[in-house]
């Protein structure tokens, strides 16, 4: 073989293989999900406890229209949750069951901006278990009431709310002793459900969501700050597109008749 023909040879093999590689990288750059609307884009969402099932209702569905897309949830009481952003959680987008953690958050320089939105209300109401005889709010001092669920008000929006209503009607104070605590409003629901309490507050949307319970009654709407889920992309994100696009999808009809199935109402723009 000549000089000039083994070095044509080469040339040609060169070429392929840069070929080869150039095509391998443009394909590890699309699967990177470097940008949105491209495939391996996972979003971290910290939801409140309120919203488990009604939030992974609506992934589903995005995720028909958004195959690249896919979820990881952290689901628990508000303030922990926005107590771990704080701390450098990585998280896409958060929902909170008050404005108040939402709030904290923003004035940290922690939310982006121009991403929060007002997506849902809710209700407080009393429970009980299904045999129970409680009739109102005034019939939690009585003694056939030992235990009352509450979620912690350092940490939770519900035991926040709660805390309110009965300091409106005065009855925080009579009441204290009788307190038990929870993490947040789900565990509330399962001390009432499994008879470890005699009563509870929690949102109706956890009352409707459980058969296990009776709704002895709402609390007054004047007795406490309005229930309002906001949402918003966190700082940080490294999928802030597709972050806001999802946000803007629990805004729209699908997804607020999804919420509404579940019991919450829609929030006021």
């Amino acid at each position: 073989m000549t000089r000039e023909i083994e070095m044509g040879l080469l040339r040609r093999r060169d070429c392929r293989l840069t070929r080869r590689l150039l095509a391998v990288a443009l394909l590890l750059f699309w699967l990177s999900g470097a940008g949105y609307g491209q495939v391996g884009v996972t979003l971290t969402i910290s939801a409140a406890a309120s919203l488990k099932e009604s939030i992974a209702e609506n992934e589903a569905a995005y995720i028909k229209s958004h195959g690249n897309i896919a979820f990881t949830n952290n689901s628990g009481s508000s303030g922990t949750l926005a107590r771990q952003i704080d701390q450098g959680a990585p998280v896409d987008v958060f929902l909170s069951a008050a404005a108040k953690q939402m709030d904290d958050l923003d004035a940290k320089g922690l939310v982006v901006q121009g991403t929060r939105r007002n997506l849902l209300r809710n209700t407080l109401v009393l429970i009980a278990p299904l045999d129970s005889k409680l009739k109102d709010f005034e019939g939690l001092t009585t003694a056939g009431v030992r235990m009352i669920a509450v979620g912690d008000p350092g940490s939770v929006p519900a035991g926040q709310y709660g805390r309110q209503t009965l300091t409106a009607l005065k009855l925080w104070d009579k009441l204290e002793s009788k307190f038990v605590l929870a993490k947040d409003v789900r565990q509330v629901l399962t001390y009432v459900e499994t008879g470890n309490a005699d009563a509870g507050l929690v949102y109706g949307t956890d009352a409707k969501a459980s058969g296990k319970v009776r709704v002895v009654t709402t609390a007054p709407e004047s007795t406490h700050d309005a229930i309002v889920y906001p949402a918003a992309v966190i700082k940080g994100s490294r999928n802030a597109e597709a972050a806001r696009d999802f946000v803007n999808y629990l805004a729209s009809p699908a997804a607020q008749a999804v919420f509404a199935r579940y019991g919450f109402t829609i929030a006021a723009p």
